[in-house]
């Protein structure tokens, strides 16, 4: 079954069709951060850890899509130096991993996944687990990330999307 859905999600507009579309409309007028009931890509959210019980959140976090833009200054300054637009210096799935470890300070970014994108945003679910729950204490797989050197994994760049625009991923 997740083979087959692994090669859905490879072009879900063709795959998926109006479902697809559809799902893009409604989360454009959801909010930035949203709480998902079930993860919409579950062969992904499987394989990077995420378990269907109590201590796990799957959160659909809307980034912006484009480059950056510095407001336009008034006054005397040179106009080689008032360069408007530049790109960030890290990917949109890290943003999107780091809004959704502001959100829930309790809980620690597992992993991260696209989920789908516009003309506007881009859309992934981030996978966090409670470190304080016993039942991600108890896990055998995860009771590394309960540990006190794993806090802050998303704004330290140590998630699989930080450690890719380090430069550590090959």
């Amino acid at each position: 079954m997740y083979r087959h859905l692994k090669t859905l999600w490879r072009k879900p507009s063709e795959g998926m069709g109006d479902i697809h579309k559809n799902r893009l409309i409604r989360w454009r007028s959801e909010a930035v951060i949203t709480k998902a009931d079930t993860p919409t890509r579950i062969d992904r959210a499987r394989s990077l850890g995420y378990k269907a019980k109590q201590g796990f959140v799957v959160a659909r976090v809307r980034v912006g899509r484009g480059g950056r833009k510095t407001p336009d200054v008034s006054g005397g300054r040179r106009p080689k130096r008032s360069g408007r637009f530049f790109t960030l210096n890290k990917p949109k799935q890290q943003v999107a991993e780091e809004k959704a470890s502001a959100k829930y300070r309790n809980m620690e970014v597992l992993n991260s996944y696209w989920v789908g994108e516009d003309g506007k945003h881009i859309w992934y679910e981030v996978i966090l687990a409670d470190t304080s729950h016993s039942s991600v204490k108890k896990d055998t797989d995860l009771k590394w990330i309960a540990k006190g050197k794993h806090k802050g994994r998303a704004s330290r760049g140590l998630t699989s999307a930080g450690k890719k625009s380090r430069g550590l991923k090959k």
